[in-house]
């Protein structure tokens, strides 16, 4: 990971210390609330609908285990005990006092932690996949590029204040997306060209919300070296023409869209051409010293797959369940990656308490080299697990909650706050969530379903990425009750796609019989190696139209 030096820690001490005084202004009232909004977003604090909320910086999603136990401090004595993590593999407290925050940035910036830029019209946490560096079909590790962007974003003074707030992803494994890089507003791809060259095939104007997009590619290629010089031109063209006039029109998806991919791209282009020499070029060198942050941990020379993993499989159904759900293949011989679902059911998604955060440090330390990485599912993974320790490890998490085996299955859902917090919110996504977590209780035939991506979203915003599940679940109010829109066919991987919408929407108590009748259409129409969205592509929305609305 990358470890911060002096400039860091004094950059964060500065800020600290700038945000104590603006929030001590703003309690006095010598700040009005208008002037006060912006300085607390780029710092991460938002009010909601019963609290403040803080959203705390997660750069790329990973944490030391020391990180974990001061998020577990912080969680523990500036909160109620329990924080949530978000699809952008950050984390937030739901219940803090506004004139505790500055205490808790501090106590962040003491571990190297911080909440700059999670929230406001700027650039948001670069996220990238959470199996960055140990999986074994990787081009090169993406995390030093994260890092560059993150330290040349953070502060630009040029793009503080953006039409609207702007997310960037990347990704380098050329058979699966888990940064879902296709839907945010710069994704950046990693791959060589004919030449063997490394760079990166640039997608801009993605986005889901009010909009939802797949960006289209602008750039088939650009060199490494030029990766910082070549997002500053994309963000120089996005500040100088996108659209201050309408929040619903601000995105760069809206402008890609507007000028048309072809047009966008030969401005980048042409500005491109003015800054490509500038300073902000990376240098080889400056490259490498990045990546000699993100060094292997000390692996041993072990045995694949050893007799007694076997053994244990054979012996325990769980344990095979759990290995084949939740285990994934690491490129060290010996090594596997483990993902820990917090998708149990009874327990909102993405829900973590002060002592399971400290009991995932323990674990980190014990299993994984100290390190944890967050998904964009709002699961974590411990990235270096021996595996002749899985079953140890297994036996280990399951009284803490986290050994649930349904991880890609349709309970592993990504959800939202929603009403229960967000004062954004036109209904709830917690209580939907739950009541199709218990009809669904079956792990043989969620493992018989095969992967199904469900996403709840509490309003248009989109911030549990309805749009992109292959089953989406949209909350809308009518006449002041909630209802439930549902989606079919999205995707956020490679074959990235805009899920369509069903039909008229459904009151809350009826949902887990809508989804119940969604599924049961896939099974009596699937091929044996179908999928859900594989089915749906083939036969269409009709037969569940049909079978929902009968």
């Amino acid at each position: 990971m990358y470890v911060y030096d002096e400039y860091d820690r004094q950059i964060l001490k500065e800020r600290v210390a700038q945000f104590r005084h603006q929030t001590e202004r703003a309690l006095r009232g010598e700040l009005e609330e208008h002037e006060f909004l912006p300085l607390r977003l780029q710092n991460g604090l938002y009010v909601q609908r019963f609290a403040p909320m803080l959203r705390m910086a997660i750069p790329y999603g990973m944490l030391r285990s020391r990180q974990l136990r001061r998020l577990a401090e912080v969680t523990r004595d500036f909160d109620k005990g329990y924080a949530h993590f978000t699809t952008r593999q950050n984390l937030q407290l739901n219940w803090p006092a506004v004139e505790d925050v500055p205490d808790v940035l501090e106590a962040l910036s003491e571990v190297e932690m911080h909440a700059n830029q999670t929230s406001g019209n700027c650039i948001r946490n670069t996220t990238t996949d959470q199996f960055a560096g140990v999986q074994k079909d990787e081009i090169v590790d993406p995390r030093p590029y994260c890092e560059l962007i993150r330290q040349w974003s953070t502060y630009h003074p040029e793009f503080a204040f953006l039409p609207r707030k702007f997310k960037i992803a990347v990704n380098a494994s050329p058979s699966t997306d888990r940064a879902a890089v296709q839907v945010h507003d710069i994704g950046l791809e990693l791959h060589r060209n004919d030449a063997g060259e490394l760079g990166f095939r640039v997608y801009v104007g993605g986005g889901l919300g009010r909009t939802p997009m797949v960006g289209p590619v602008i750039r088939e290629f650009i060199p490494e070296q030029d990766m910082l010089t070549y997002l500053e031109a994309i963000l120089r063209v996005y500040n100088r023409y996108g659209r201050r006039d309408n929040k619903f029109k601000a995105r760069i998806k809206i402008l890609v869209k507007a000028t048309t991919p072809e047009k966008f791209a030969e401005l980048v282009e042409a500005e491109w051409e003015q800054i490509r020499n500038t300073p902000t070029r990376l240098t080889p060198e400056a490259i490498e010293q990045m990546k000699g942050f993100f060094t292997e941990p000390d692996y041993e020379d072990l045995e694949d797959n050893p007799p007694a993993l076997t053994e244990a499989l054979s012996a325990s159904k769980a344990f095979s369940n759990w290995h084949t759900r939740n285990v994934s293949e690491h490129k060290k011989p010996g090594y596997a990656i483990v993902t820990l679902t917090l998708k149990q059911t009874g327990v909102p998604t993405g829900d973590v308490s002060d002592r399971q955060l400290e009991a995932i440090a323990d674990l980190a330390d014990e299993y994984s080299f100290g390190e944890v990485r967050v998904t964009h599912e709002q699961n974590v993974v411990l990235a270096d697990v021996r595996q002749d320790r899985l079953q140890e490890l297994w036996e280990a998490l399951r009284p803490l909650g986290f050994a649930t085996a349904n991880l890609g299955t349709l309970t592993d859902m990504i959800c939202c706050p929603g009403g229960d917090f967000c004062a954004l919110a036109n209904a709830k996504s917690i209580p939907v969530a739950e009541a199709i977590q218990r009809e669904f209780d079956d792990l043989d035939f969620l493992y018989d379903l095969g992967d199904i991506d469900l996403n709840i979203s509490g309003c248009m915003n989109a911030c549990g990425h309805h749009h992109v599940g292959n089953i989406g679940v949209l909350g809308v109010d009518k006449k002041g009750q909630e209802f439930y829109q549902i989606s079919l066919g999205g995707s956020s991987r490679r074959d990235a796609s805009v899920g369509k919408i069903l039909g008229p929407s459904f009151a809350r108590e009826d949902m887990p019989t809508v989804v119940k009748d969604i599924i049961q259409v896939y099974v009596d129409h699937r091929t044996e190696e179908e999928t859900f969205l594989d089915t749906y592509r083939r036969i269409g929305m009709s037969p569940f139209k049909e079978r929902v609305y009968a």
